[in-house]
């Protein structure tokens, strides 16, 4: 299934149904009077956040989506039925902007959350309504009001609780594919991932969800490689997990040029608690391992970890500090340098 995490619809709520213009005839009631009913209330559109959906690629084939209008009134005070509901259903983590796509309008971050985007029009009054005693016999009725009519667009921010970043290849992917059941597609050139991935990672009887996005290069809040729009994907995050290859010629480096990309993009992500790691641990020496740790060190301002998802080294360090972070036991710093000395 494509991954796609945005998407512009047009929706239109129900108009009301008109009132009807009606009088009781019967044989031997002598006086029948009006008995038109009002019309039916329009339909409402609704947005709805589902389980089960992880994308928005349902929108990508179809963009308009209107509420059924409401039923005229009828004789014999016959209300006019309401037109059925619409209902948009998306994944959790869903936000609706206005159409500018700046202004928020709901963010439904729990499953079964509902927001109405769009009131069906009121229907009009019959003219059984406008009876009086200085107007027994009105001839005229009200015609509904219209529905309402804009066009949204819809952003999916996907809901897990660590995130990874770093540059492309700095095993991202293949953290991924070791600790969870995802699949990502790996291979030894820049930008294997196009897309977020997720999966679902245990360690010690806990579970939580990790978020796999694009490799960063220097340049992506201005749109180098990717850009920075898949970011938005780990803003949800408590806890975010940076890779460093141990490939790189300069780690300290490609540290602060992730950082320098994060700072960029802004929107809290800098606030985020962070857990760096030298990664791809197997290729390296003890000897090139212990001096590459020590310059990260240096760029970071605390001790890394050291993994590979190949051997399984430092794995379950790492979730284990992911996991107690998420918890809220420990702040990042302080399980990071415990965790790294432990590795000693």
């Amino acid at each position: 299934m494509k991954f796609l995490d945005q998407a512009k619809v047009y929706i239109r709520s129900g108009d009301g149904g008109a009132g009807c213009v009606s009088f009781h005839r019967e044989k031997y009631i002598e006086f029948g009077g009006p008995d038109g009913g009002d019309g039916g209330r329009g339909g409402d559109v609704w947005v709805e956040a589902v389980q089960g959906l992880n994308t928005l690629i349902d929108y990508r084939y179809q963009q308009h989506y209107k509420a059924k209008t409401g039923t005229h009134g009828m004789g014999r005070n016959r209300t006019g039925a309401t037109g059925d509901d619409r209902v948009l259903k998306v994944p959790v983590g869903t936000q609706i902007f206005e159409e500018d796509n700046e202004t928020l309008v709901c963010d439904l971050t729990q499953e079964g959350q509902r927001f109405r985007l769009a009131a069906g029009g009121n229907g009009g009054f019959g003219n059984a309504h406008f009876k009086s005693s200085t107007n027994q016999a009105p001839r005229r009725a009200n015609p509904g009001l219209p529905g309402i009519e804009k066009t949204i667009w819809l952003r999916l921010k996907l809901i897990a609780d660590a995130g990874l970043v770093g540059l492309p290849n700095a095993g991202k992917s293949t953290f991924l594919a070791a600790v969870t059941r995802a699949r990502p597609k790996i291979a030894d050139y820049p930008f294997t991932t196009l897309h977020p991935n997720l999966g679902v990672a245990s360690t010690d009887g806990r579970e939580f969800i990790i978020a796999d996005i694009p490799g960063l290069i220097q340049g992506a809040h201005e749109g180098a490689g990717i850009g920075d729009r898949f970011l938005g994907h780990v803003e949800r995050t408590r806890v975010l997990l940076h890779l460093v290859s141990a490939q790189e010629e300069d780690v300290g480096k490609a540290y602060r040029t992730v950082r320098g990309e994060l700072e960029a993009y802004d929107h809290g992500l800098c606030d985020k608690p962070e857990i760096v790691a030298l990664s791809q641990a197997d290729l390296l020496d003890d000897e090139l391992r212990t001096a590459l740790a020590a310059e990260l060190e240096a760029a970071c301002g605390s001790k890394p970890l050291v993994l590979s998802a190949v051997s399984g080294y430092g794995m379950k360090d790492a979730l284990r500090m992911l996991a107690r972070i998420i918890d809220g036991q420990v702040q990042a710093e302080d399980v990071q340098q415990a965790a790294a000395g432990g590795q000693d």
